[in-house]
């Protein structure tokens, strides 16, 4: 069956390469790409590998090489439309039938591009002559040089689109086609047509694949909205698409951090600062479309956007609608992040004030989506009275409710329930305001005591995590998420000995492979304990419950933290033991000493006895 013409692209659009092929084999992070052992021949060490910025797979060993559905057919076994079909399904699609009418849209399209093209290259030559001087000097005002200009693509409509409309039609392409593509409009019937963008500064808008769709546009002076884009055309669909999306996918794919910003020059700012996986919705809040094309960016264990929103009120308000949009459509290793910018501040003035780092400070301070949920919620409750923190909790459920992912919501409300008793225990302490605060420096209260940073929530019986057991797993499961943690702490590492003779057995392998190769990440770390018969050790201890410092998308100043409380902890705890043992020792001692002094003094009085008595009998 003959298949639409651009169906094929949206499929490969849809789908990540390495996710389809990590659903049927085992795959492992090398730089930007992944690597295996080949499926398809017989081999000891991986040569084929898989790139998701280009699309395709390969092995240096067979020369196996294509695209997702090129593996799928291979790999299951399958005919191409069989194939085509199982990728649909996977990706929420539905295989269409190529009617002529098909045919015809997608040759249509093809023409689009071309005279959005041709749109694109006339705007830029206008901001070089000087009816676009304004528009120039308004760039270079922002900042920008000639290189950016130009690597952004940046032009200028004049107040008369004549010399647009002449060229396209020099090029063969009629009002219809115009007005199409969203460049022209016709104010009433039988009026002429008039230029949708004048006098504007504009920003071209790209598709995955670096296409121009549409345009943003400013405008310099006069009357009129400050900003407009393209209507939505047969190319272009505002809330499916972000503007420099095909360089932040690129930027993603080398593991640099996607930022979702709010405009056109706060994306150009961050780039230019060397910010490239930037971003930012055309002119709206972020839709769920838009969404879960963030998530598709980043390869599988690095989906987690940073969201930028101002530090004031409205800067709060923007950041409640996209956690209530977020909240139904996350998955498993699939969130967000929340940076807030300095009051009065935005990315690119930020940038122009302070430089990369000024900006860089802010996506440090980045916050998970369920610290700033559980923020968002708490704020103005007084959570030392017992009525708010009923309300704070139903507040939450419903919050929580919202995710539709089982496994997500399930964690999710565990974590409030964690941050809610807390609350609870501080309440009781008898300091007043937010969760999670109270007397600077003072550790967290149980009972009215303070207790150790490993003391866990979870376990409503108040357990201090220092069973030795626990210790050992919370000393290897950081490392062996951030191996390079190794780097700081395998000194202490390697001269721990553990009590449990399997943890043992990994602990000195795992100080062995990252001795001899510190710059292995988590999934290569795994694969060489794994080839050493570590597997169900390895398997038992990353299935096994833990604090959050300790799972696989803590941050590594999450898990260096935590890793760092342990060892205090574990020494901590070794000095008492060793206290406990000198003590034993001493009244040992202390028992014998006085024991063999209470007979000396014994045998001194019967002896004393005796003589004055004259006599030898001692049994008296």
């Amino acid at each position: 069956m003959a298949l639409p013409p651009n169906f094929l692209e949206e499929l490969r659009a849809r789908l990540s390469l390495s996710d389809v092929v990590m659903k049927r084999m085992r795959l492992i992070r090398a730089g930007h790409e992944y690597k295996a052992p080949c499926p398809f021949h017989k081999e000891k060490t991986p040569s084929f590998y898989v790139n998701d910025a280009k699309g395709f797979f390969h092995c240096f060993g067979c020369g196996a090489h294509g695209d997702a559905i090129a593996f799928v057919m291979r790999h299951d076994n399958l005919s191409f439309m069989e194939a085509v079909e199982l990728l649909a399904g996977e990706a929420g699609l539905s295989v269409p039938k190529a009617s002529p009418e098909a045919v015809a849209r997608f040759e249509r399209q093809k023409s689009l591009f071309d005279l959005v093209e041709r749109a694109t290259r006339h705007f830029e030559q206008q901001l070089g002559l000087p009816a676009g001087r304004q528009a120039l000097e308004y760039l270079r005002g922002r900042g920008l040089d000639d290189d950016t200009i130009a690597r952004f693509r940046l032009g200028y409509a004049p107040h008369d689109g004549a010399g647009l409309r002449a060229e396209l039609e020099q090029a063969g392409y009629g009002e219809a086609d115009m007005i199409e593509a969203g460049l022209f409009k016709r104010p009433e019937p039988g009026r002429g047509l008039r230029a949708f963008f004048w006098n504007r500064v504009i920003f071209p808008v790209t598709d995955r694949r670096g296409r121009v769709v549409a345009f943003g546009a400013r405008l310099l002076s006069g009357d009129g909205p400050k900003y407009i884009n393209s209507g939505d055309t047969p190319l272009f669909h505002k809330g499916n698409i972000l503007y420099n999306l095909s360089r932040a996918r690129q930027a993603a794919v080398e593991g640099r951090p996607v930022v979702v910003t709010e405009g056109y020059m706060d994306v150009i700012s961050c780039v230019t600062a060397g910010f490239d996986g930037a971003v930012a919705p055309l002119g709206t809040a972020l839709t769920e479309a838009q969404i879960l094309e963030l998530w598709k960016l980043a390869p599988e264990g690095r989906r987690t956007p940073i969201l930028c929103f101002d530090g004031d009120s409205a800067g709060r308000r923007a950041a409640a609608r996209a956690v209530e949009r977020l909240l139904p459509l996350l998955l498993p290793d699939h969130s967000a992040r929340v940076a807030f910018l300095p009051e009065k501040e935005d990315p690119d003035s930020l940038i122009r004030a302070g430089g990369a780092a000024a900006f860089q400070a802010v996506l440090d301070r980045a916050r998970p989506l369920a610290d700033v949920l559980w923020d968002l919620e708490a704020q103005g409750r007084d959570l030392a009275q017992p009525d708010a923190r009923a309300g704070l909790e139903a507040a939450l459920a419903a919050r929580c409710a919202a995710i539709q992912d089982a496994r997500v919501r399930r964690a999710y409300e565990q974590d409030m329930r964690d941050r809610l008793f807390a609350a609870a225990r501080q309440g009781r302490g008898g300091r007043g305001g937010r969760a999670g605060t109270g007397r600077r420096g003072m550790r967290p209260l149980v009972d009215g005591l303070p207790v150790s940073p490993l003391y866990d929530a979870r376990f409503r019986t108040g357990l201090i995590r220092t069973e030795p057991r626990q210790m050992e797993r919370l000393l290897l499961l950081p490392v062996l998420h951030h191996p390079e943690l190794f780097e700081e702490f395998g000194e202490q590492l390697a001269e721990a000995v553990f009590a449990t003779p399997a943890l043992e057995t990994l602990r000195c392998a795992m100080v062995e492979v990252l001795t001899a190769n510190s710059a292995l990440d988590a999934a290569e770390l795994h694969s060489h304990l794994s080839s050493r018969g570590l597997s169900e050790t390895l398997d038992g201890l990353l299935s096994a419950d833990a604090p959050r410092f300790a799972h696989p998308g803590a941050s590594i100043d999450a898990a260096r933290t935590g890793w760092q409380g342990v060892w205090l902890n574990s020494q901590e705890v070794a000095l008492q033991a060793e206290l406990r043992d000198a003590e034993r020792r001493l009244a040992e001692q202390f028992s014998q000493e006085n024991l063999a002094r209470v007979q000396a003094l014994r045998q001194e009085a019967l002896r004393r006895r005796g003589h004055s008595a004259g006599s030898t009998d001692l049994d008296d």
